[in-house]
C-alpha cells in the first residue's frame, strides 16, 4: 500500500534556501573571510596600489585639466585611511573595500574630469 508523505514546511523553506544563489556582496564577503591569513599581503599590496597609481591622479588632473583642490584631499584621505586601517589590524573586508572603493572614486575622477 502505498502512503503519501507531505513535505514540512520546514523541508520546503530548506529547499529554497538551498536554490537561492549568493548575492554578489556575500560572495565577496566570503571571499574576504577566506583570504584574512594574508591579511599583511592585502595591505601591502593596497597600499603599493594606491601609491603608485591613484596618488599621481591628482597632479595629474590637476595640472592637465585644471581639477579643484579636492581631487588631492580626496585622494590623500584615502591613502591614509587605507595606512590607518592597515597598521590598525582592521577585518580584511575593511581593506579590501577600501581597496575596491578607493579604485572606483579614482576611475570615476578620472572619468569626470577627462571627458
Amino acid at each position: 500500500m502505498n502512503t503519501i508523505e507531505l513535505n514540512s514546511p520546514v523541508e520546503l523553506a530548506n529547499e529554497q534556501v538551498i536554490g537561492k544563489s549568493d548575492s554578489l556582496y556575500q560572495r565577496f564577503t566570503r571571499f574576504a573571510d577566506s583570504q584574512a591569513p594574508n591579511s599583511t599581503g592585502w595591505f601591502m599590496g593596497s597600499l603599493v596600489w594606491q601609491s603608485v597609481l591613484c596618488l599621481p591622479v591628482p597632479a595629474f588632473l590637476m595640472f592637465y585639466y585644471h581639477a579643484p583642490v579636492w581631487v588631492l584631499v580626496i585622494t590623500v584621505l584615502l591613502f591614509f585611511s587605507n595606512l590607518v586601517a592597515g597598521m590598525c589590524g582592521s577585518k580584511i573586508g575593511v581593506l579590501m573595500n577600501l581597496l575596491i572603493g578607493g579604485t572606483l572614486l579614482h576611475i570615476a575622477m578620472v572619468l569626470a574630469f577627462v571627458l
